[in-house]
């Protein structure tokens, strides 16, 4: 998107397109106006000038964006090393340590929904929109699942439809199959891919509803998508409370409606819209940047460490993660520091869908070797879980960058817009970001995954 919303020049949005079986919503290539005024292009509202400045790009938000892919690495290699020490004064760390990931992947969903909404332009359509998302994301998750299947032969696990197909298509989380949605010798974090293709798909339905949504009553209606995220662990009390999840002592069904199941996950992409509203049309309290990330980082304390597990996957740290997004747009439109703006930030930023991608396989079959058969209840000391905790970060940077390099960003380039008679696609003269709240896009929106 080329004039607005976008962070550095790169939309931050969420993966691609919805698998149009699972949700059968039908909006086929209208434009996004025709769900407002009947026309085709997106009618969006009169929207408050921005300050003309590089800042109402929003890069904080980039920043940001690496913060959580990063809180979702630690997560995924704490989960696998801190059981393997088997050291008692490592035990408080536990809760923490496994509440990285689900709070990164929130933050995400959040995001998306906030700069969808916040770099929403008229003469868009439906059709152009979800194109560029699906050049987006499926690039990336096409290259990390070829690699996965390429692993599981090379190391005699076994491919199978349920362990391959739902993901190829990015439909598992609508399947409440442990096998299915799980997929831990695969890439199993592409499940929270299969949630966002149902945000995108969606947006422009959802778009000019929030669009009507009187000024005053924006709070409100912020406060109540809140709460409805803090009742779904209530909600999921009524599922059966057997099997349990894999490794755990955790019911799966609850866990799958609270966690996996896209239309639970919905609230939070349109948490991050309603934010977005309330930031364009003048009504955000004016929370600073540093009260906010303390906001959102006592939330996390306590989610994390004081309530039950159900909570910290998503539900009650939502809200703080939609304030501290909201503030930080609010800071980078007005000019005020923001440590997420540096240029290192803004480039760790940038690959941050290409880390999400990749993070998981290096896990699996990298220094930790986690696909092995005791990859779960292995030994390690203390210096050796450090020495592959670091090789693993390190290789996962590598990585992230060369898919962000060699794939990502050429085929934003190449494919994200229609090519023009004599020219190339207008988004290969733009470049390519990430976001994808886990996910971006360059060449979209020049304003604020």
């Amino acid at each position: 998107m080329a004039d607005r919303g976008s962070l550095g020049g790169r939309e931050l949005d969420s993966s691609g397109l919805v698998h149009v079986r699972a949700c059968r919503v039908r909006l086929g290539a209208r434009s996004f106006g025709r769900l407002t005024n009947g026309g085709g292009t997106m009618a969006a509202p009169a929207r408050p000038a921005a300050p003309k400045t590089s800042l109402s790009r929003l890069p904080s938000l980039t920043g940001m964006r690496f913060i959580a892919a990063f809180m979702v690495l630690i997560c995924h290699i704490g989960i696998v090393l801190v059981p393997r020490v088997q050291k008692p004064w490592l035990n408080w760390t536990e809760p923490y340590v496994y509440a990285l990931g689900p709070t990164g992947v929130v933050f995400f969903f959040v995001l998306s929904g906030f700069v969808l909404t916040w770099s929403a332009r008229p003469g868009d359509t439906s059709r152009l929109f979800w194109r560029r998302r699906f050049v987006k994301v499926y690039p990336n998750h096409l290259v990390t699942l070829g690699a996965a299947v390429v692993l599981m032969l090379i190391t005699n696990h076994a491919v199978t439809g349920a362990n391959t197909l739902p993901t190829l298509f990015l439909v598992q989380s609508w399947i409440p199959d442990q096998d299915v949605v799980l997929n831990y010798t695969s890439n199993a974090p592409t499940w929270s891919l299969a949630c966002e293709l149902l945000f995108y798909l969606t947006f422009p339905a959802l778009l000019p509803l929030v669009r009507r949504i009187r000024a005053e009553r924006l709070w409100l209606w912020l406060g109540g998508v809140g709460l409805l995220i803090c009742a779904l662990p209530f909600v999921a009390l009524l599922l059966p409370d057997e099997p349990m999840m894999t490794n755990t002592d955790v019911p799966w069904w609850p866990l799958w409606f609270t966690y996996y199941f896209p239309v639970s996950r919905m609230l939070e992409f349109m948490l991050g819209m309603l934010a977005a509203q309330i930031v364009l049309s003048k009504r955000w309290i004016g929370l600073p940047l540093v009260p906010a990330m303390l906001l959102a980082g006592a939330s996390f304390v306590v989610t994390a460490g004081f309530l039950p597990e159900m909570y910290s996957q998503a539900s009650a740290i939502a809200l703080f993660l939609a304030l501290l997004i909201a503030a930080s747009a609010s800071a980078d439109e007005h000019g005020r520091p923001s440590f997420f703006r540096r240029r290192a930030m803004i480039f760790l930023g940038e690959i941050s869908f290409a880390l999400y991608m990749v993070h998981w396989l290096v896990i699996l079959y990298g220094p930790m070797q986690m696909a092995k058969a005791d990859g779960w209840s292995g030994h390690s000391t203390v210096p050796r879980a450090l020495l592959d905790a670091g090789l693993t970060v390190v290789i996962t940077l590598f990585l992230a960058w060369l898919l962000y390099r060699l794939v990502e960003r050429p085929a934003v380039r190449r494919w994200s817009r229609p090519a023009v008679r004599g020219k190339s696609s207008p988004a290969a003269d733009a470049g390519a970001g990430p976001a994808a709240e886990l996910h971006g896009e360059r060449g979209e929106s020049r304003s604020g995954s």
